[in-house]
């Protein structure tokens, strides 16, 4: 086994052991080149339970790194080597690095909104490359069994759930991920099972109750979702109405009713019963 591993499989569960806090003589960054090299570890416990957690603690809760150094993590993050490592193939390794890169990024635009970092132009390229990889991800697996969690449709909203947040997302960047959110649901090749939708229903959830953009555009946006998704047709429009249907499901349920509006809720209502054939087309046999 790799003894450079090894030991950093040693060091950090000393380090969560107790509590996070490095000792005498160390420095936070002994450890990070190599959590980021390690970040898509085939094996879940060092990935999933040691890496992911340290970077939680360090950049959320005890906020170690500076401005420059949280702006040297992310741009490694956003490399050929992270979040598009092997982008566009399916069935290998490769998805955990991209999908944890995903994870850790989404803590550091969190870091950005409490206390931004970021300048106009380094905003941009966040933007840009996390909508990229969102649209163009085409490993959609969820749980594996020899690796566990890949869930990247759910580890990207996450993060694109922190990055409709920022201040610098306007009504342009609000409806270029509505686009990428409908490029993932109708992704015409994996129906989501692993709770992928109540994760991307966060995001259009986070923009109705933070009033990010008008209720209008998204009842609009919901009204074209179920469009896309109703039409009749081969494997891949009835995957594509499958997901849509979930996600408006899951949005709905949600909140309260009353928390939706009228035209809110009249989309959504609209959007299920559109997308149901054991409800909108009664008259057809089930197939």
């Amino acid at each position: 086994m790799n003894q450079i591993r090894t030991q950093l499989m040693i060091d950090l569960q000393r380090i969560a052991a107790e509590q996070y806090k490095l000792r005498e003589g160390e420095e936070v960054q002994d450890f990070i080149c190599l959590m980021l090299e390690y970040i898509g570890d085939p094996q879940p416990e060092l990935r999933d339970e040691l890496i992911y957690p340290a970077f939680y603690e360090w950049i959320l809760e005890q906020r170690l790194f500076s401005s420059g150094e949280l702006r040297g993590i992310l741009a490694v993050l956003l490399d050929e080597q992270h979040l598009f490592f092997g982008l566009g193939t399916q069935g290998d390794e490769k998805v955990f690095t991209r999908t944890f890169s995903a994870l850790v990024i989404g803590l550091i635009i969190q870091r950005h909104r409490e206390q931004p970092f970021l300048d106009a132009a380094g905003f941009h390229q966040l933007k840009s490359a996390l909508l990229s990889y969102y649209t163009e991800e085409q490993d959609l697996r969820g749980y594996v069994e020899q690796g566990g969690w890949a869930h990247s449709a759910a580890h990207g909203a996450d993060a694109i759930d922190e990055l409709v947040q920022c201040e610098e997302s306007g009504e342009t960047v609000q409806l270029e991920v509505l686009e990428a959110v409908r490029d993932m649901l109708q992704n015409g090749v994996y129906i989501f099972r692993e709770e992928e939708d109540e994760r991307i229903a966060t995001i259009v959830d986070t923009m109705i109750h933070r009033n990010l953009l008008a209720r209008d555009r998204i009842a609009e946006w919901i009204s074209s979702l179920a469009a896309g998704g109703s039409q009749p047709g081969n494997r891949s429009l009835y995957i594509n109405r499958i997901n849509s249907k979930n996600f408006v499901r899951a949005l709905y349920f949600r909140r309260e009713r009353e928390y939706f509006g009228k035209e809110l809720q009249e989309a959504l209502l609209a959007a299920e019963l559109k997308m149901n054939e054991f409800t909108a087309k009664t008259t057809n046999s089930v197939q």
